[in-house]
């Protein structure tokens, strides 16, 4: 058995068993609640926390609890006296639109109660996003109802109407345009065509306008290379995949997207299908990304070192297909030769990509993907992606105009660079200089205080809108609520500022009819009905694009060094809270980072030897400086990472985004440097770190919930031994008896239960699962999970219904200090979504004495939140640690102001799930609300539910299907098909030899790695 030898453990503090790690181990429920605690009263009167006051609690305790538990707030409602027509009460309604943020893109559908949007899915009409999203995705409906957003427009700080707004601007826009002065547009990348021509318009007007695009995290240096544009790329295609520092599943240019690709290529099949191919993946990279988790091979270099690496790999496949060499320095790194052999053994499905945003980088990568015969098959240049369109030099170029006063007027369209550019600071002082200055900022954040003016877009699921991620795909944005606050679309701004019409919404009609749809109403409504117009036929491409990789290797050998011997910073993204442009959302904030499973902050991320030698360890707060720039912030000692490097996210140290966002963290932009007319998220000398003497807790949630005896909870095994052996890596559970050795799942006090109509179950692909987390925030926004705080997570009480459970895992054993310490450098890496198994045997349900956790005839595991009254008898027999006790009152409280705690947030609130108040046990219901409207929509219409018409948050919201639900009693679904594949080969539940016998399966996870290992 491939992974019986292997250790599986959380975090460095657990593989060190350092004594706070000790200590808290076995205190299941955190730190309780003291006198001394100003959140820590009773939970009701007359009871106080632990468990031997139990007895307190009966008689009013209990009613009181009880009563507690199904609080709601009051409600004044008026019944309609002219009832919308397309409203009805407790039905929701669905409308098609499309998210974006900057590049990010999805087509999706808004789920709206009573004219409220609740919810949002994938669209999987699109053949772009193809019904995947993001978390930020997911998150962005809490936005619309962020109460600290502007509620209208404003003139020099001070509140103002449209009406006068309008009259001064365009009366100082004159005078600019009359005078010859320079006028800017400002924007991160716009994906709509009609927004475009709106800007086209404005410019007509004042023609002495040019619009300026920059990204916060640009992808400049790949359309550079490849001719201004992005190519369309495609995993799927690929048996070969070769990454350099790029994390094309957790934030580099279109995450979802690709990992629903990368993952076609990761399914493999028990002995009965036949399948036994998988791709093949090497990451090559700084800090460890989530795709550096997911790869096959791995190895890290320092950000110094990065041009080096792709000259290096060039050259070693160069000499494998007969091509000349580059000339420049070379790096030697683990695995650099075998990628190469890989790809050539695979052309025409080999493919390389590079995160770096080094033009000269990318032209190599050019290169590297034509010897191995990418274009025309994995990348495809006939389809120009729209996702990035900054250009770095422009935007430079701009900020250096405004300080040298050469700039009359500018407008930010949506755009913060005074936070989120490496040179904001110099913007921000520039500013004064020009005469006018207007953002269409949501709020007075970092750029949009500095402004005279501030005209407050609209909320995309306020708006109208249109978007074109890649040429020929459409798909359109329709409002799903009136705007809340007096905001204006700022493209209806821009055509009123024009002289024009400022309809924003018939405009959007006549260009699709007149320039996309080119025949007539019935099929703009289709299109609107659908969300998306698409091509029938996709055009692809076999042109290379003409780089000189000579000329970009002397160009990489002068900027980067081998040899770097001192600190480097590495500037990265987030998964989760990505640039900051949703920093005040805390679902975000909250969302548990998939590797460091840290939140609520950023932090100086270094390794294990780093840490020793510097005599740091996790906590310390230092001061890190490069740059002339510094900041202050806990070390964080991260496995995985290039030695001598300190990573740093960016999208923190907001200071005028709101409660949510203020404070937390420290802006790492600044760090970035230009690197060949780039910018680029290293900064690479003169780095020092110093300490501060102090320390402080980071909000992990990495070992809250540790699980041991992990041999039975992850299961494993490599390609070559499953293809001798689907059942290589299982791990089979015996116990002696006194008639012998006997299956442990044999062997029940238990008398079963019969599902005689549905049996609800999921499988999940531990192959497949990215750990990408989405289907956390969407868990949180279907089932009304609170938001605690940075606090409460550091003292345990996170209130997720699920978790992703991230282990890193070694060879070697306990006793081994070196070994360990050796394979802490570079672990291999497994996610494993956890979250109530709905077992059959459930412990929980023999130990609660007032029979609030019961089974159900489905199979389901049920919490009656007004019959419990919190004993945690439950959560303390429950092996798998997904029980979440509610210590608190989360909603309407201003000590867990997030949202909820006023009348607009509480508007996200999902009616059909209900609101937990303190002193009750919660945890995952399987979605039993979607669960009941499947079978009751199927009951009227008189039939049995179809197959994949009922599917909970967590299985819909995945970008990779890691996650299939479904009726184990529906022989024709495909839970059943799956679970009749893989019973004698992956699938397997966790801790089987407790018998508990869990609704939720697993599939092993495979990697495909040569048999051996390598030495």
């Amino acid at each position: 058995m491939e992974n019986s030898n292997k250790r599986y453990w959380k975090g460095i503090e657990e593989l060190t068993n350092e004594p706070s790690f000790v200590k808290n181990i076995h205190n299941e429920f955190g730190n309780m609640p003291s006198e001394n605690d100003s959140k820590g009263e009773a939970l009701v009167d007359g009871s106080g926390t632990h468990r031997r006051d139990f007895l307190k609690m009966l008689g009013f305790g209990v009613a009181a609890v009880s009563l507690a538990a199904c609080e709601a707030p009051v409600k004044k409602t008026i019944p309609y006296l002219n009832k919308p027509v397309d409203v009805e009460p407790t039905i929701a309604n669905w409308y098609a639109s499309t998210y974006t943020d900057g590049g990010e893109y999805a087509s999706i559908l808004v789920k709206t109660r009573e004219g409220r949007p609740i919810k949002i899915e994938g669209n999987k009409l699109s053949a772009v996003s193809k019904g995947v999203l993001s978390g930020r995705a997911h998150a962005s409906v809490l936005s619309l109802y962020d109460n600290e957003k502007l509620k209208g427009p404003q003139i020099g700080a001070k509140a103002a109407d449209w009406a006068q707004l309008d009259k001064e601007f365009t009366a100082k826009l004159a005078s600019v345009a009359a005078k010859g002065g320079q006028i800017r547009i400002v924007s991160n990348t716009i994906l709509s065509p009609s927004t475009k021509k709106v800007i086209t318009e404005f410019t007509a007007k004042y023609p002495t306008t040019q619009h300026v695009v920059y990204d916060a995290n640009p992808a400049y240096g790949l359309t550079q290379a490849h001719g201004g544009i992005l190519p369309s790329i495609d995993f799927s295609k690929a048996k070969t995949i070769v990454s350099v520092g790029a994390d094309f599943l957790g934030t580099w240019v279109a995450p979802t997207e690709f990992a629903a690709q990368w993952a076609e290529t990761r399914r493999v099949g028990s002995a009965k299908d036949g399948k036994k191919e998988m791709s093949r993946h090497y990451q090559f990279e700084t800090i460890l990304s989530n795709t550096g988790a997911n790869a096959d091979y791995r190895a890290a270099y320092k950000p110094s070192q990065e041009g080096l690496v792709v000259i290096s790999l060039y050259n070693a496949v160069a000499k494998l297909t007969g091509a000349a060499a580059l000339a420049g320095a070379s790096v030697k790194l683990d695995h650099l030769d075998k990628a190469a052999k890989d790809l050539v053994a695979s052309k025409g499905a080999s493919i390389v990509v590079a995160g770096s945003n080094d033009p000269e980088v990318q032209k190599v990568v050019v290169a590297i993907n034509a010897l191995v015969g990418a274009y025309g098959s994995t990348i495809n240049t006939g389809i120009a992606v729209h996702y990035r369109q900054g250009n770095d030099m422009a935007m430079a170029n701009f900020i250096k105009e405004a300080g040298a006063g050469k700039i009359a007027a500018v407008i930010f369209y949506n755009a913060n660079p005074v936070y989120n550019h490496p040179m904001g600071a110099a913007l921000a002082a520039a500013l004064p200089k020009v005469e006018v200055s207007l953002a269409t900022n949501d709020r007075a954040d970092e750029t949009a205080s500095l402004c005279q003016f501030i005209a407050p877009d609209s909320h995309y699921l306020e708006s109208w809108n249109d978007a074109e991620p890649k040429t020929g795909f459409y798909s359109l944005t329709q409002p799903t609520i009136s705007t809340i606050f007096k905001t204006r679309q700022a493209q209806s701004s821009l055509l009123t500022w024009a002289g024009l019409n400022g309809d924003y919404a018939a405009y959007l009609e006549r260009n699709w009819e007149s320039n996309i749809l080119k025949s007539g109403a019935v099929q703009w409504k289709n299109a609107l009905h659908d969300g998306v117009f698409q091509p029938n036929a996709v055009t692809v491409s076999t042109a290379v694009p003409t780089v000189d990789a000579n000329a970009a290797a002397a160009a990489i050998s002068k900027a980067y060094s081998a040899n770097s011997t001192g600190l480097e910073i590495s500037v990265y993204e987030k998964v989760g809270l990505g640039t900051g442009s949703q920093a005040n959302n805390p679902w975000l904030q909250e969302f548990p980072e998939p590797i460091s499973k840290a939140c609520w902050d950023n932090y100086a991320s270094i390794s294990q030897p780093t840490a020793t030698k510097l005599n740091l360890k996790q906590g310390d707060v230092v001061k890190v400086a490069g740059k002339g720039y510094e900041v202050t912030l806990p070390v964080l000692v991260q496995p995985g990472q290039a030695q001598d490097t300190v990573a740093i996210a960016i999208g923190y140290g907001r200071t005028k985004a709101g409660k949510s966002a203020d404070g937390v963290g420290v802006n790492a932009y600044p760090f970035i440097s230009e690197i060949n007319g780039a910018c680029v998220g290293t900064c690479t000398t003169g780095v020092t770190i110093s300490t501060t003497g102090e320390s402080k807790d980071i909000a992990q949630t990495q070992t809250h919930h540790t699980v041991m005896a992990r041999q039975a909870v992850v299961q494993e095994t490599v390609l070559g031994e499953f293809v001798k052996n689907p059942q290589s890596g299982r791990f089979n559970p015996t116990v002696a008896t006194s008639e012998g050795k006997k299956n442990a799942t044999d062997l029940t006090l238990w008398n079963g239960h019969q599902y005689n109509n549905h049996a609800w179950g999921m499988v999940i692909d531990l192959n497949t699962c990215t750990g990408c987390s989405a289907c956390v925030i969407s868990c949180s926004a279907e089932n009304n999970v609170p938001v605690v705080g940075r606090q409460e997570v550091i003292n345990r009480r996170e209130m997720h219904w699920m978790r992703i459970d991230r282990y890193y895992s070694s060879d070697a054993e306990v006793e081994d200090l070196k070994g360990l310490e050796v394979a802490s450098d570079n672990p291999e890496v497994v996610f494993q979504p956890m979250l109530c198994q709905h077992c059959n045997n459930a412990p929980c349900e023999t130990v609660c004495p007032v029979l609030a956790t019961t089974h159900s005839t489905e199979g389901l595991n049920q919490m009656t939140y007004n019959r419990c009254i919190g004993t945690r008898y439950c959560a303390n027999n429950c092996p798998y640690k997904v029980r979440r006790f509610n210590w608190f009152r989360y909603y309407q409280t201003d000590e867990y102001d997030f949202h909820f705690n006023n009348d607009l947030g509480r508007m996200v609130i999902n009616p059909d799930v209900t609101v937990r108040s303190r002193g009750v046990m919660e945890k995952c219901s399987m979605c039993v609300q979607r669960i009941q409207e499947g079978k009751l929509t199927a009951k009227k219409e008189k039939r049995r539910p179809v197959d994949g018409e009922i599917q909970v948050a967590c299985a819909q919201s995945c970008p990779t299907n890691a996650i299939t639900f479904g009726d184990m009693n529906d022989p024709a679904s495909e839970i059943s098909k799956l679970l009749a594949v893989e019973k004698e080969g992956r699938a397997y539940g966790v801790i089987e030899e407790i018998n508990v016998k869990p609704n939720i399966s697993y599939l092993m996870k495979v990697r495909n790695k040569d048999v051996k290992k390598e030495a």
